[in-house]
């Protein structure tokens, strides 16, 4: 993500010509673009996404029965 905002500051930057950015290859430019698509390609291909997908979804789901038995009456706990 971190490089895709990079990239996208420093394309803004050349195609204005502000700056020392003006004077730099397009090169150098378009290199955040790449290393973001090379990171994307590597957190696929190791799982690093769907890994943190799953803590996320599983986090939500311990916070929710959180406020579930928080929401629950002191004696309904124990009837059934």
């Amino acid at each position: 993500m971190w490089f895709l905002l990079l990239g996208i500051v420093l394309l803004i930057l050349k195609v204005t010509a502000f700056g020392p950015v003006a004077s730099w290859s397009w090169w150098w430019v378009a290199a955040p673009f790449a290393l973001a698509a090379a990171w994307w390609w590597f957190a696929d291909s190791v799982g690093i996404t769907q890994t943190r997908a799953a803590r996320r979804t599983e986090a939500r789901v311990a916070k929710r029965r959180e406020r579930a038995v928080e929401n629950l009456e002191p004696g309904r706990r124990n009837k059934k």
